[in-house]
């Protein structure tokens, strides 16, 4: 007999504020800036040089809602 605890799993995963992330204030990822780079170029805007990991989720979440692109 197996213990399937799938119906008590969590749906979604929590997203914490970005404000409250430990390494925001990290220069953004070579991941971060690629993706920004591919919306940017979608949504003619430019990407910030100096961006931090927080400052560049928050910019993806905005082109994402501009672009069409992402849930």
């Amino acid at each position: 007999m197996t213990n399937d605890n799938t119906s008590t799993a969590p749906h979604e995963n929590p997203e914490k504020d970005t404000s409250q992330w430990v390494t925001g204030d990290e220069p953004m990822t070579g991941a971060q800036r690629s993706y920004l780079e591919t919306l940017a170029q979608e949504a003619g805007r430019e990407v910030p040089e100096q961006a931090t990991k927080a400052e560049a989720s928050e910019l993806i979440d905005q082109l994402q809602q501009q672009t069409g692109r992402g849930g």
